[in-house]
């Protein structure tokens, strides 16, 4: 046998794919031979770069519906438990992804920092194909009424681009200032009780190394295209923008998080969608 496109080719010439990805691919109903190829190389990719195991959460939005769209690849159960999406208001799916629409449009990914994450370690990202901005507090994530929680702001009505993870007022929030393109892989990150980044594709845009408290972590499920409070979205905090990746997971090191974007933007690639 032979390696070669990541997966393993047998002497009959068939691709052999990783298990964890043929788990996805069936659970998603994946039948488009580039997306599935797609998809066993996004999983080795990041097994191969001890990526993988970081990873609790990871939406490739493939297949272009939301009943393919809804599949976390690292537990492809159609259950809350699995952190699988579950979709709300009118977005729209297609091949490229999972457009919001600035007024209604959500996922709830049904994972909670509270009970997965630490105060020394978390990331969430996010991968926008748009370069526009959403409502006047667009953001993806969690927020309560202190500051407290996890916020990736891309690009909202005031050109903001920041991140927060987990409270605002003590070493919390990673400001970029004025966002012109939202378009890319953005993805907020702690590793240490003072260190935490924002990147934008593989580079940091941000930075944060104040003390932590540990007031911030939330139980509350993240939401993707709008904030979560108390389990309804934060009035106008409605995204609109066009995903096409997410990910929820433990802290990444600099080249863990550029080898992460290096996977992604492999597989927006294949795919004929990145940006």
């Amino acid at each position: 046998m032979i390696l070669a496109n990541h997966g393993i080719v047998s002497s009959s010439g068939a691709l052999s794919f990783d298990a964890d990805a043929l788990a996805f691919i069936t659970a998603a109903s994946i039948t488009d031979a580039t997306q599935k190829t797609a998809v066993n190389t996004l999983v080795t990719d990041l097994k191969g770069y001890n990526i993988w195991s970081k990873m609790k959460a990871i939406y490739p939005f493939v297949g272009g519906s939301a009943s393919t769209h809804k599949f976390n690849l690292k537990d492809p159960r159609d259950l809350d438990a699995a952190y699988r999406l579950t979709f709300s208001g009118g977005g729209t799916h297609s091949s490229t992804g999972y457009l919001t629409n600035n007024s209604n449009a959500y996922a709830n990914t049904f994972f909670t920092p509270s009970a997965n994450q630490s105060l020394t370690s978390g990331s969430f990202g996010l991968y926008s194909r748009s370069s526009g901005f959403g409502q006047q507090f667009a953001s993806s994530g969690i927020r309560n009424s202190s500051g407290q929680g996890v916020q990736l702001i891309i690009r909202r009505s005031d050109q903001l681009c920041l991140g927060v993870m987990w409270d605002e007022s003590t070493g919390g929030i990673a400001n970029s200032g004025t966002s012109t393109d939202a378009r890319g892989f953005y993805l907020i990150n702690r590793t240490a009780n003072n260190s935490l980044k924002l990147f934008k594709n593989n580079s940091i845009i941000a930075t944060n190394t104040n003390n932590q408290s540990a007031s911030g972590l939330q139980a509350q499920n993240y939401f993707i295209g709008g904030l979560n409070d108390g389990g309804n979205v934060m009035p106008f905090s409605y995204e609109n923008k066009e995903f096409a990746f997410g990910v929820i997971g433990d802290g990444l090191s600099d080249s863990e998080e550029s080898n992460l974007y290096t996977s992604i933007q492999s597989f927006q690639n294949t795919l004929s969608r990145a940006i």
